[in-house]
């Protein structure tokens, strides 16, 4: 179905995917990630995670698939890249979704030995623009894979040897990049909720 929304000439000019932060905001972004990371256990990180999961589920399920579809110009978040600043809520969760499965392999691959192949990308990993209220359960469901890939290894063994690149912290062990998963919620529930504020203002 068309969306005019979604039509190119109604689209706001914006940085490319892929252009990142501007470099101040990125080197305090890897100092907190850098000091959470050394700080939160796999446990707290997995507790992190199911709020962070349920507390955008209830935004996201709080309103019709009207709003949810309906795509918002928001101020740019911290750690927020510029071309994501005009998303929908549904988009913000399909885009936690391809996050999350993408992590999920991550975390696999450490686990069993392996380096991924290729390099991760933040703009390989953005949302289709169509997407329907159905994302909100794929949403739940990558959650819950990447939650049962960590629970079924020792706590221990999340410290890898081997370690992956993030394109903005470094090479990361299959913790670090657990850990990721609930920071990268914490910061897009933030997007959902002013999405939903200015959609309804």
């Amino acid at each position: 179905m068309f969306n005019p929304s979604n039509s190119v000439a109604t689209l706001p000019r914006l940085a490319p995917p892929g252009a990142g932060l501007p470099k101040i905001e990125l080197l305090f972004a890897r100092l907190i990630f850098q000091f959470g990371r050394r700080t939160t256990s796999p446990a707290a990180a997995q507790a992190t995670l199911g709020q962070e999961h349920d507390a955008i589920l209830a935004l996201a399920s709080s309103r019709d698939a009207a709003t949810g579809s309906k795509r918002v110009l928001i101020r740019r978040l911290p750690g927020l890249e510029d071309s994501s600043r005009h998303w929908s809520v549904f988009m913000t969760l399909d885009h936690l979704r391809i996050v999350n499965d993408s992590i999920s392999g991550v975390v696999s691959d450490l686990l069993a030995g392996r380096v991924p192949p290729g390099a991760a990308s933040t703009a390989a990993v953005k949302p289709s623009a169509d997407v329907s209220a159905e994302v909100v359960g794929a949403f739940t469901a990558s959650c819950r894979r990447l939650e049962g890939i960590v629970a079924a290894a020792p706590a221990a063994a999340l410290a890898t040897p081997l370690r992956y690149a993030h394109p903005w912290f470094g090479p990361l062990d299959a913790a670090g990049w657990f850990f990721m998963a609930g920071f990268h919620l914490r910061l897009h529930r933030k997007q959902v909720e002013l999405i939903l504020a200015n959609a309804e203002g």
